[in-house]
């Protein structure tokens, strides 16, 4: 990931409740880092979101990593084998 990368902190809820307003959200151009260190709740809506983005990343030859994943979401990325699809930053 390069140094210019843009930081997008993602917080409160990742839940059905919420995610569907997200999905149409504009990341910024180029690389990207997404902060989740502040999402407090979290279900398999937000696993599905956060594959929507890297594909769209991917679709426009960006790079997109994933920061601080709260536990449950890992949990559930490994639960469903898509885990090793999670760019996450070290």
């Amino acid at each position: 990931m390069s140094a210019e990368a843009a930081v997008v902190k993602l917080d409160g809820e990742l839940t059905m409740r919420t995610v569907a307003a997200s999905y149409g959200r504009a990341l910024p151009q180029g690389d990207c880092v997404l902060d989740l260190g502040g999402v407090s709740e979290v279900d398999s809506s937000a696993l599905a979101l956060l594959l929507s983005w890297l594909r769209r990343a991917r679709a426009s030859g960006v790079k997109l990593e994933l920061r601080a994943l709260p536990a449950p979401l890992l949990a559930l990325a490994r639960l469903y084998g898509v885990d090793a699809l999670l760019p996450i930053a070290a």
